[in-house]
């Protein structure tokens, strides 16, 4: 009997659900997305070990790795540059797959190959039982399906099926800067904090790296691009001259909240949420495109598995509640750690770094 599957979304969630469904020989999936144009480029995407290979299970980690910069080392400095301590990146993730950072453009592009996508096609409002689910669309016409899917993000229509809740400000940033500028001189993945702000850099692409610039203390970053300016102009040159680049005409810059979502249960007899539409966690450990890889992964197996859909979903969950909540737990723990003042924070900072990061990242070395 052949099956209908609706998912909402375009994004990496969405792109990714819908290849591993077909994969596992699901092949009457819909993807929709409210959206008209095609994806953009994007600015960035640190992409960890478990990330990659969960792409590597979705048959496109070549293509994502071809596209973007391996990350061998991170290194954690203060905000006058001394350096605090590193992490060889490469070693650590070892035998699972290595880490890359890629524009989400290419990302998108790799997982949506040969995927057709419904544009333009907005969902107002998704009711679902034990025999089905409907999704109701913006023209007001209604699409049945055996599932309903919600990969529609952190301000999800499809979670209010599900478990109505409302996303929460990350505890570690409220706001936060992004962008894309020419590399100023940055060997590998680098951030630096001090004073309560955090900045990070990554290369991206030849020439190019990815910023990320945020408050460490729980507070919210300026909105003005006089604001950007001021609170990093006491950076080391390489930060300083990325920041100086994002806050020029025409750069590639983006400012936005940093939401978090920890909704009750992520589904409802035929309908359910995954990716950030169900966990979307503050990016300390670079776990939300991973996750969303990794739920799509899970579902897939879980939906081939069963027979009856609504227990698929209760296993599904099961399997990846614990996980999630890890990911969870550790990056409170590390917002906690960031909120100290820098007086007790550097000296623990080369002990507690490394366990942090290793504490993290350890039991995500494991298959999902």
């Amino acid at each position: 009997m052949t099956r209908r599957v609706l998912v909402v979304g375009s994004g990496v969630a969405g792109l990714a659900t819908a290849r591993a469904l077909r994969s596992a020989g699901m092949h009457d999936v819909t993807v929709v997305e409210r959206r008209s144009g095609a994806p953009e480029p994007g600015l960035g995407l640190n992409l960890p070990g478990n990330a990659v290979r969960a792409l590597a299970a979705l048959g496109v980690a070549e293509e994502v790795l071809a596209a973007g910069v391996p990350v061998r080392r991170r290194e954690y400095r203060t905000d006058r540059g001394r350096l605090l301590f590193a992490v060889d990146e490469a070693a650590f993730w070892s035998g699972v797959a290595p880490s890359v950072c890629v524009r989400p453009g290419r990302l998108l592009d790799a997982l949506g190959a040969g995927q057709p996508v419904r544009r333009g096609v907005g969902v107002v409002r998704v009711v679902g039982d034990a025999s089905g689910a409907e999704a109701e669309l913006e023209d007001g016409t209604r699409e049945p399906a055996d599932l309903v899917v919600g990969a529609d993000g952190v301000r999800s229509v499809v979670r209010d099926a599900v478990a109505p809740t409302a996303g929460r400000a990350s505890v570690m940033t409220a706001t936060s800067w992004r962008f894309v500028v020419p590399d100023p001189g940055v060997a590998c993945w680098t951030a630096w904090t001090g004073g309560g702000l955090a900045l990070l850099l990554v290369p991206v692409g030849p020439g190019e790296v990815y910023g990320y610039a945020s408050s460490s203390r729980g507070g919210g970053t300026g909105s003005g691009l006089d604001w950007l300016a001021a609170a990093f102009a006491r950076f080391p040159e390489p930060a300083r001259l990325a920041v100086e680049a994002a806050c020029a005409p025409g750069a590639t810059r983006y400012h936005s909240a940093v939401t978090e979502v920890r909704a009750a249960t992520w589904h409802r007899d035929r309908v359910l949420v995954l990716g950030d539409a169900a966990h979307a966690t503050g990016p300390v450990w670079a776990q939300g495109a991973a996750g969303a890889l990794e739920d799509a992964l899970v579902l897939a197996e879980a939906l081939a598995a069963e027979d009856d859909w609504v227990r698929a979903c209760a296993a599904w969950e099961r399997r990846r509640r614990p996980r999630v909540a890890h990911v969870q737990a550790t990056t409170d723990r590390m917002s906690r750690l960031a909120a100290l003042p820098d007086a007790l924070a550097r000296p623990l900072a080369p002990l507690a770094g490394p366990r942090a990061f290793r504490a993290a990242y350890g039991p995500l070395r494991a298959e999902p």
